[in-house]
């Protein structure tokens, strides 16, 4: 059986996670490239990196909000903040205090 994205999650750092992740996706392109020589990944294997995939989204979603927190408290503006992140202030602020509501309700 496959494991969940939140047992992979307990089992991983983001380093750990994304190293798996890549060795998988290699495995994935090595095999595309070699034809019918290649081994392609197994169905578990499949699933696993896909599960990966959600795990690194989640870990470097919580570190960049643990980021944003720093920023502020260092003095950026929203205006600044938005820029590092590559949108305005409104969308950072908005994604910012979105997850910090999640997380109070979790």
């Amino acid at each position: 059986m496959t494991a969940s994205p939140d047992d992979l999650e307990r089992e991983h750092t983001l380093s750990t996670a994304t190293t798996r992740y890549d060795e998988l996706r290699m495995r994935d392109a090595m095999a595309a490239v070699a034809g019918e020589r290649g081994v392609p990944l197994t169905r578990e294997e499949a699933l696993e990196m896909l599960a990966l995939s959600e795990v690194v989204i989640r870990k470097a979603g919580y570190g960049r909000q643990s980021m944003v927190r720093v920023a502020r408290d260092a003095g950026a503006s929203w205006t600044q903040i938005g820029a590092a992140l590559g949108n305005t202030k409104q969308a950072a602020w908005e994604a910012h205090t979105r997850w910090a509501e999640e997380q109070a309700r979790s």
